[in-house]
This record gives structure tokens, sequence and C-alpha cells, in this order.
């Protein structure tokens, strides 16, 4: 199945049905949106040449053209390589070139960087810049019948953001792109043509896949202006647009559970903010339910099993009744409807309820491999099993608790030690606004354990006393931090996730000053 199905039909049975918006305004109904897919997908085949199975890369902040571009790409039986839009150009380059990539549509933003990239990326011929005239060239020529595709043919590469060397490019595949909608309607929300969805986070990541079953049931896919999270944006987003859904990183639904534009507005048509993809603090969390009431959903997921390992649900988060409520809170849910789920030692043995071990997943979802590095794609597949690379743990109901990723465990003096659960002793205190802790190297320990803190009021941070205090009433005398480094911010990628690895370097350099 070739999932660019899902707009040919839409478009014949609700053609005048609004499809793409731009803000408030509707951009394309259905009957345009297939109309404008398929003369696109005409042009990428017969005028740039392209045949089934090559890539075709988009390198554009969100807008309606990005969906366009994405839907005509499986339309013609390509290959889309989404790229993240804030990447430096070397950073671009890499992708396309390790992708293969023929011909890239980008925007205005990024025109003179990636059109400087044609001649100089091997197989790179060709770069079009939506919207404009050379778009509009290519969406009203004549259309182009729908390829068939197996469901083992690749559709979209998903690039890994990259913190901890050089990105992986996930091969997710038609049925894994299919099964992740399934899953979605059969775990998360029941969509309707009615309903709408608000791609305030990227489309090249999280946004855009959950973006998909949207599009799989005829609901409106909603571009902000702002192409960001603007509470004042969305409140007037959410009186215009009924049944919204959006995605949204921790960071972001903790500034918009604050946000006086969002708390003073009327929630009627918000339906569900789903938040993932990092540490949603129990305390942040417990704000935003008071603000947006049982609308929140928690899907934990990876690029190689895209947004589907686990799930907690609204009915989780509003079971303020459960003698376990708070602790389910902590958790990332339980096992979704179309994966198993383990966790395991080291030599990928079951480990019982309650201890600590890595995350193995397998099913229909999980992606056939690594774009182009087979040894990569042996190690994290090995036994059939995506490896994940989190650590957590299940409780007897099944609820899944990640404690970190493997390569952020502090062992310090022979322990182990999470630095989540040293983050949420320290989030305590009202004073702290943001924490990340890091492992620094120790001669008489291996590793000891550092906090950055951002403090809420920069001119007044907490004394280091009453951090102290508040780690040793909550967690083991050996989890508390030996040094704190109050900070303005901590540095985070575009998709909020903080970048344990640049603290962990900034320790590093600090430790050899000449070192480069």
């Amino acid at each position: 199945m070739n999932l660019a199905t899902w707009v040919e039909r839409h478009g014949r049975r609700t053609p005048d049905g609004p499809a793409l918006a731009d803000g408030d305004r509707v951009h394309a109904t259905w009957s345009t949106f297939a109309v404008r897919t398929a003369a696109v997908a005409a042009a990428l085949r017969r005028r740039f040449g392209l045949v089934p199975g090559e890539r075709v890369a988009i390198v554009m902040r969100n807008r309606p053209e990005y969906l366009e571009a994405l839907f005509a790409t499986w339309h013609a039986g390509l290959v889309a390589v989404p790229v993240n839009a804030r990447l430096h150009r070397d950073e671009i380059a890499y992708i396309l070139d390790h992708s293969g990539t023929r011909v890239v549509i980008t925007d205005d933003d990024h025109a003179e960087d990636v059109g400087s990239l044609v001649g100089s990326v091997e197989a790179l011929g060709a770069a079009v810049v939506a919207p404009g005239s050379d778009w509009d060239g290519l969406t009203t020529g004549d259309p182009a019948a729908l390829l068939d595709r197996r469901a083992d043919d690749p559709a979209w590469l998903f690039y890994t953001s990259g913190t901890t060397g050089r990105p992986k490019g996930a091969t997710l595949t038609h049925r894994n792109l299919l099964m992740m909608s399934l899953s979605y309607l059969a775990d998360i929300d029941a969509i309707s043509a009615q309903d709408s969805i608000l791609h305030a986070a990227p489309l090249s990541h999280g946004s855009g896949l959950y973006g998909l079953p949207h599009i799989a049931r005829g609901a409106v896919s909603v571009i902000p202006h702002s192409g960001g999270v603007d509470g004042a944006e969305i409140a007037g987003l959410l009186a215009r647009w009924p049944g919204m859904s959006f995605f949204a990183a921790p960071t972001m639904v903790k500034r918009l559970a604050g946000d006086p534009a969002v708390t003073g507005s009327d929630l009627t048509h918000l339906t569900t903010i789903i938040y993932g993809g990092a540490p949603m603090y129990l305390a942040d969390l417990e704000d935003a339910l008071g603000v947006f009431g049982p609308r929140l959903a928690q899907i934990y997921g990876q690029g190689e099993t895209p947004m589907t390992i686990t799930a907690l649900s609204k009915a989780d988060h509003a079971d303020r009744d459960h003698p376990q409520w708070r602790e389910r809170l902590q958790s990332v849910g339980v096992a979704r409807t179309d994966v198993e789920v383990r966790v395991v030692d080291e030599d990928d043995r079951d480990l019982p309820p309650g201890e600590v071990g890595e995350v193995v997943v397998r099913g229909e979802v999980v992606m056939p491999g690594y774009w182009n590095q087979p040894d990569a794609s042996a190690e994290a597949l090995r036994g059939g099993w995506l490896h994940t690379g989190d650590m957590g743990s299940f409780d007897q109901a099944g609820y899944l608790t990640l404690r970190d990723r493997s390569k952020d465990l502090i062992i310090s003096g022979g322990m182990n030690i999470y630095p989540r659960e040293v983050e949420e002793a320290l989030l305590r205190h009202p004073a702290v606004r943001e924490v990340s802790v890091v492992g620094r190297a120790d001669p008489e320990w291996g590793e000891a354990v550092f906090a950055f803190v951002v403090a809420s009021d920069a001119t007044a941070p907490p004394p280091v006393v009453e951090l102290d205090r508040i780690c040793l009433d909550h967690i083991a005398r050996y989890k508390r931090p030996k040094d704190y480094r109050f900070v303005d911010s901590l540095p985070t990628n575009n998709y909020g996730k903080v970048l344990k690895r640049e603290l962990r370097e900034r320790l590093s350099r600090e430790a050899s000053p000449g070192a480069e």
C-alpha cells in the first residue's frame, strides 16, 4: 500500500473538505491537495527523471507545502528524507549525501544553503523552492497516476538527532508507518474528519509522524504562522478549528501551562496534547493537568519504532483515585497494541518487575534497519528485537518507567545512579525551574554526580545547603550531587531535549583546559 492513497481517497470522498490550513485560513481542500500532489509527483518523475525508490529531501520550516511535498514524494513511488530545518549547512549536506538524495524541496529561508549544495553533494541534481514560481509550476502540471508500493518499500528515512555523533537514517517502510497510524487510532484517539491537528512542533520529526493518522482519517492539518509554540496564536486557532490535537515536547507543555493567553482561553476545542521525547517531571505534569484537564497523553517511541512502544493514556492521567496514580504519572505507560516490549539484562534475559534493564521491542512498526549501515542495523536489531538504549523497569501491572538512556547512567563508587531521580528530587524545590544531572569524571569514585540548575529567579538562586537537604529528604545520600552550577539556561535541541552530551563535554573541557 502507498500511503499517498489516503490523500487520493479523501480527494474523491470529501473534495470540498478542508485538508491543509495556513493558520485560520484554508490552504487546500482535499480535492486541491490531491490534485497538487499528483502534479508534483509527475514533475518529480518526468522533469527530474526520478525512478521509484530514489530519495527526495524536504528542508523547510513548517508550512502547508511541506505536506504537499511529502505526499507527492510518496505518490511518485519515491522515498522522503525530511531534514531538521535548524541544522547547519554541513549537517544538512551529510544527510543529503548519506541518503543519496536526488532532489531537495526547500523554502526561501534555506534556499541559499541548500542551493549551494547542488553539484557538491554527489547525487543531488536540483533544489526546488516552495512556495514560489518554481513550486507553482510543479503543482499545476498534468497529474501522475498513483504508483503502487509494496508494504516493505522504504517511505521515510528518519534521521536521528545526532547528539552522539553522525545521525543514522532509520528506514521506515510504508508498513511501518501504516502500523504506527493504526496503533495511534487503537490506543490514543479515535479521529474523525471533523477534527484537526496543529503542527507547532517540527514536521520533520514527531509532529510529521503524529500527523499521519489524522491525514488517514481526513482531519485538517493546521500550520501556525509562527512556526512554533505561541500561546496567543494557539488560543486563537483553538477557537477556529475544533477537535484539535497536537504534539509538544515536555518543555513546550510546561511553557503553555504557564502562559496566560492559554490559561485564560476557551479550551473546548482542545482534544489531546501528546507529549514525549524527553522526561516530563511530576510537578510540571501536575501543573499541566490543572490547566488542561484530562487531555494529556504520553507516547514513548523512537525514530526506529515511530511513536510506538508504550503509552500513558488520557484515562491514566485522569485516574486520580488510583492508589498508584502519581507513580503511574512518572511512567511511560503500558505496551502498545501492536508491539511486544521487554526489559532485559546484558545477556538479553528477561528481568522481573522492579529490576532495571534495557528496553527492547519488536513488532511490525519497528524499522528493518538503518539506511546503508548494516553493522549498526545488526547491533540495534540483534536477536530480532530493537535494542532502544533506554533503561527502564516494569511494575507488576505492566507500567514501564524509564530511568535514563544507558549512556546517561552515572556509576559512582560502583553504584548505579539514574540522573532523572536526582532531577525529580531537585525540582521539588520551589526556586528550581530546570535542572540537568550528569556524571563528572572523579579520580576516587569514577564518576561524581554534578547538577546544572536553572533558578526560577536568576538573581536569587537557592542556597546549596537547601538543595542538599531536599535531596537527602527524598533520595539516598550517595545519589546527592557533589557539586552544583547555576546557569541561565540548559542546551536543548530542536525538539526540547536537553543535550546532556554538551554538559558533559563542558565539564571535560574544564578539567582539561588545554584539550581541543
